[in-house]
């Protein structure tokens, strides 16, 4: 096989994006072949671009077909974790676009029938793509910053106006997404977070449900977490912030890195903070440290080079940048945050699935059925 041959189902903004990029060559080692979708709109409009693309109006339809070697999948997310599974089963290399799934029960299902498979599965975490993101993750785990005291993120830069929830039935309900900013936008923030740092222990959120739009999920978030060392974390997000802000600072014994709007500082100390304040210098004698900025050259190629990286990985079986199985990382932490949320207290980790499943179908269960007609947007912009 000298390409892998790419079915998408699912043709909406993140789709059409892919498809987009597919038909522009920019994968040299994957080919899109097929694309499915259940609104003939949609499909309509992707032949009337690509008229040699094959279509089809089901996902059978397209598994049966045996035209792909590969399929990703980009539906809404519950659709993920079945979807995944029946493209295992039939014998399909499959990515998922993120998140994993909304509940993590379904996705431990998905990873063990994956882990089963010989074929490879893998997930769109695109931003750890990002050098930055990858510069930090080299830093913490070498330890130059000794060991984690504190991380906070305050990631609110995710905004989006009211068009954009009304663009489909299914946004923004949880019986059609699942969830909110957490579910939508968040899924790469919390799994650059756990991959950095590692998964915490407890959480405790605060979070609004509709707070700055008409909208039956959270918008509006606020958690603290507590990690298997002492360390403590803040996550704060939002879809209505503006401006917003995208900082994360991860502060260690021996420095801190600050990413700010893009920029990546690194903070060093002189000495390890636990031993200079037991050393015996006097009560306001501050830690020296030099500070230095740490350039690089862009953002990486996201969505592209996750989809490089998974071309290389059926073709020459090379290490996956984002395995699917670590899809359920993130997803355990924005389950967390819920599940912390809707019982007014905190939760600790491992997660109690079951529990979580059942405060989530009471919100299915009454959940309102939008009248709106699905609409592709232009993924340009903040995104």
């Amino acid at each position: 096989m000298e390409k892998v041959r790419l079915g998408i189902i699912g043709v909406g903004n993140m789709g059409t994006a892919h498809t987009n990029n597919l038909m522009k060559g920019e994968v040299p080692e994957m080919e899109l072949v097929a694309v499915c979708d259940i609104n003939p709109k949609k499909l309509d409009a992707i032949t009337a671009k690509y008229p040699d693309l094959q279509t089809f109006n089901t996902a059978d339809e397209l598994f049966d077909a045996h035209v792909c070697d590969a399929i990703l999948v980009a539906t809404p997310h519950y659709d993920h974790p079945p979807l995944v599974m029946q493209g295992l089963k039939a014998g399909y290399h499959m990515m998922s676009e993120k998140p994993a799934g909304v509940y993590t029960k379904a996705v431990r299902e998905m990873n063990e029938l994956a882990a089963k498979c010989d074929k490879k599965f893998g997930i769109m975490f695109n931003q750890r793509t990002t050098p930055m993101y990858q510069r930090m993750k080299e830093m913490v785990e070498s330890g130059e910053l000794g060991e984690i005291k504190r991380t906070n993120w305050i990631i609110t830069d995710w905004y989006r106006g009211q068009d954009y929830y009304d663009s489909g039935a299914w946004r923004a309900t949880w019986d059609g997404e699942g969830g909110g900013v957490l579910l939508n936008q968040c899924p790469h923030n919390l799994d650059l977070w756990q991959w950095i740092c590692g998964m915490p222990c407890k959480i405790h959120t605060h979070m609004h449900f509709g707070k700055w739009h008409n909208i039956e999920v959270e918008d509006d978030v606020t958690t603290y977490v507590e990690y298997p060392n002492g360390a403590t974390g803040v996550f704060i997000t939002s879809t209505a912030d503006a401006p917003g802000t995208n900082r994360f600072e991860i502060l260690g014994t021996k420095g801190k890195l600050v990413f700010d709007s893009g920029r990546l500082f690194v903070y060093k100390n002189e000495m390890d903070e636990r031993e200079f304040c037991f050393s015996g210098v006097p009560g306001f004698t501050a830690l020296k440290n030099t500070c230095e900025e740490l350039t690089f050259d862009g953002w990486g190629e996201q969505h592209v080079g996750i989809l490089k990286n998974f071309a290389a990985m059926i073709l020459r079986d090379e290490k996956p940048l984002a395995d699917g199985a670590e899809g359920i990382n993130g997803l355990t932490l924005s389950n967390a945050m819920h599940l912390s949320a809707w019982l007014g207290k905190p939760v600790e980790l491992p997660l109690d699935e079951d529990l979580y499943l059942e405060e989530l179908n009471k919100r299915r269960a009454a959940s309102k059925k939008k009248e709106v007609e699905e609409k592709v947007m232009d993924t340009t912009g903040t995104y």
